[in-house]
């Protein structure tokens, strides 16, 4: 393992070298001065890179080269809900929402949202550089499914050019970012047309195209994040304002932190307290209690601080170095099946900065896990332990996320639960960092991402010409026949009117004479 990580270094370190010698120097007004920034310092950008060229130094400089151009022709550094128009997010035709059963985030087409029309191309497209930046950004790259829900569709709504877009994204521009395409009742007249996007993305992936129902497209998403006509439960409807964010929309307590287990003992002792007391040895003896409740929690913490980190420390723990804590793990915390029985994991946050700083901590599952402490503060320049662990019999899940909310107190501000209270209620939104964690089940069976290989575009052109002009011929044929339909339309308004003439000028004739005999 240790000489393959030295072998990707160096992969990593020549291909920052010939890139800044071999491409920088004459296409530097080419490239966003932040992304070639961001070359130089984020290793696993390089190695996905690398990963989705297969270590090919030659293809991966080609392909950065390529994603480098794009990126700064859309203009995707600088992509937010200002700068594009409402009424896209509105429709709802592209959106994140949910995970599929290895626990990667769905990315939904809905395509009988989405209309042809030359106008509104280039603002589409920079709509799905915009949800795909977004969610590369805030989850660190994780690769996506992608879901074409094409129920209610049909031949009006075939866009050869947007989905070819679609696919060049996670072939050329966002490297080792996708695992699969599900695409769900697809029509029969659109076969022809999937034949040319299998052409797109060669041999070699075509096992990443999932043709599904209602019947079997449960094999790869759970019915909890499948709506009703595809046979799930989910009641998630799209809506906007504001931008959807689901992983943290499951109702929580005020401000967002979990009710962890110290919040818990510390409610029953004040629940005591508020009983009547009685005697007075009654009340020693539930004081007694307290004492005794308060060290055994003490120690109960301090037992499970260590066993953690005595399982942490047989694995080297990956850093997040954010700008107020630097957080580890840095992506995952690891949680075993119910086989292996592994129920807690630690987090471990460092103040790297001369003020307190408080944070707080959120779960898309609150029904599963408890957090000591969910709610508090870091004192400058140490670090504190967080302990996160599984409770009532539950499973850790591939689906579920944490987030970590951070921000800088002043120094006159107090640290207790009221004064926590009242600054997460005053604190800007621009001043909070904030870090999301996944879980990862250990020996839980997760299949590797397919990538693909340079050669999978080296298909016969013949037979992407023939299928072009297969799918061509199919659309003239139908806008011959609705230009039939319309003639006929045509002819059947120019009947009625006719007809109403005829009455008129009938109904007209008889008045005449009626009147000439009176």
């Amino acid at each position: 393992m240790a000489e393959q990580r030295q072998d990707k270094g160096a992969l990593i370190s020549e291909t920052r070298r010939r890139f800044e010698a071999e491409y920088l120097p004459d296409k530097s007004d080419k490239y966003d001065s932040r992304d070639v920034e961001r070359l130089q310092q984020d290793d696993k950008w390089v190695e996905n890179y690398l990963i989705w060229r297969h270590d090919v130094v030659d293809d991966t400089l080609k392909m950065i080269d390529e994603s480098f151009q794009w990126r700064k022709e859309y203009t995707v550094n600088d992509l937010s809900e200002s700068v594009l128009p409402k009424w896209l997010f509105e429709i709802g035709a592209l959106f994140l929402h949910g995970y599929d059963k290895e626990g990667y985030k769905l990315f939904w087409f809905k395509v009988k949202h989405h209309t042809r029309d030359p106008k509104q191309q280039l603002d589409k497209k920079k709509l799905v550089a915009f949800w795909l930046e977004h969610y590369a950004k805030r989850d660190h790259g994780k690769p996506l499914t992608v879901v074409f829900d094409m129920a209610e569709t049909g031949i009006s709504h075939i866009d050869l050019d947007f989905v070819r877009f679609i696919v060049n994204c996670f072939t050329d521009y966002y490297p080792n970012f996708l695992t699969k395409i599900v695409i769900f009742e697809m029509p029969w007249i659109m076969n022809a047309a999937f034949k040319i996007v299998k052409g797109w993305l060669g041999p070699d992936a075509i096992s990443m195209l999932k043709f599904t129902n209602k019947n079997d497209v449960q094999e790869y998403i759970s019915g909890e994040y499948l709506p009703p006509h595809m046979g799930g439960t989910d009641s998630f409807k799209y809506s906007y304002p504001p931008l959807v964010d689901d992983d943290f929309q499951t109702p929580l307590c005020e401000n967002g932190p979990i009710t962890s287990e110290d919040e818990h003992e510390s409610k029953e002792e004040i629940d005591a307290d508020t009983k009547e007391t009685g005697e007075l040895n009654e009340t020693q003896n539930l004081n007694q209690k307290k004492m005794n409740s308060i060290e055994q929690i003490s120690k109960s913490e301090e037992t499970d601080k260590t066993e953690v980190k005595s399982k942490n420390a047989k694995k080297a723990l990956t850093t997040f170095k954010g700008p107020l804590l630097h957080i580890s793990p840095a992506e995952e915390l690891y949680f075993g099946s119910k086989e292996t029985g592994e129920k807690k994991c630690l987090i471990v946050l460092t103040n790297i900065t001369k003020n307190v700083v408080a944070f707080k901590v959120r779960t898309t599952a609150p029904e599963k896990y408890r957090v000591k402490p969910s709610n508090s503060s870091c004192e400058p320049g140490t670090s504190l332990d967080i302990i996160v662990s599984l409770h009532g019999g539950f499973a850790a899940s591939l689906q579920d996320r944490f987030l970590i909310m951070a921000a800088e107190m002043d120094q006159s501000s107090g640290a207790g639960v009221p004064e926590l209270t009242q600054f997460w209620k005053e604190v800007p939104r621009t001043k909070v960092m904030e870090h999301r964690l996944r879980c990862h089940v250990i020996e839980s069976s997760k299949p590797s991402s397919l990538t693909l290989k340079d050669n999978a575009f080296n298909i016969p052109a013949k037979t992407n010409e023939d299928l072009h002009i297969q799918l061509t011929h199919l659309l003239q044929i139908n806008k011959r026949l609705e230009e039939q339909m319309n003639r006929c339309l045509w002819f059947q308004q120019l009947s009625v009117v006719l007809s109403l003439l005829s009455v008129t000028v009938a109904a007209f004739c008889f008045y005449l004479a009626y009147a000439q005999r009176s």
